[in-house]
């Protein structure tokens, strides 16, 4: 696997070395022992999830507040999506600020997303299945989330209405957040 430091400190692109023959293809999704040494993440992976989208589905942008914080291996088993991390943590020097990547099947790519970050990702494809892994335990009393289209994020989607949930047409905008995580 080849780890690439994302844009936005803390966060990774992984690409997955894929064996490739006649019968089809077989690639690591994970291996703690390597994603430690290569991401410093000492947690653990305690909660598995799947969604099924259809086009312009945008999901976000969510994120869990301490003590339920949760860091996030996402991945495209089927289909295509853009993803966005929003940086969440006070006092980063890029705090506000996002980092995109188109993930797919077809490319394999996976993104690491730490703690103190909130997720998003709208789907490109007629219909997408994305996976991720979760540090952390769902618990509703700690999510948090900000509106897709807050125009001081600056995130271009590349859609002008996409389908979101009655909740997340709801969320607030990133200036009336009052963030609960520290930058390291």
């Amino acid at each position: 696997m080849n780890f690439v430091k994302g844009e936005i400190e803390g966060l990774f692109v992984i690409e997955p070395k894929v064996f490739s023959d006649d019968r089809g293809h077989f690639y690591e999704t994970y291996s703690e022992d390597l994603f430690q040494e290569k991401t410093g993440f000492t947690g653990d992976f305690v909660q598995d999830n799947e969604s099924f989208s259809f086009k312009n589905v945008l999901r976000g942008l969510h994120f869990q507040h301490p003590p339920f914080a949760q860091a996030k291996l996402v991945r495209v088993i089927q289909g295509e999506v853009l993803d966005v991390a929003v940086d969440i943590r006070k006092g980063s020097p890029s705090y506000g600020l996002h980092q995109k990547i188109i993930l797919s099947a077809e490319n394999k790519r996976m993104f690491f997303i730490p703690e103190g970050f909130a997720h998003g990702f709208l789907t490109l494809s007629e219909t997408a299945i994305f996976s991720y892994k979760c540090s952390n335990v769902y618990a509703p009393n700690c999510e948090g989330g900000f509106i897709w289209n807050d125009p001081s994020l600056g995130i271009d989607w590349g859609v002008n209405n996409p389908i979101v949930s009655a909740k997340d047409a709801e969320l607030v905008n990133f200036d009336k957040f009052a963030s609960k995580f520290l930058n390291h």
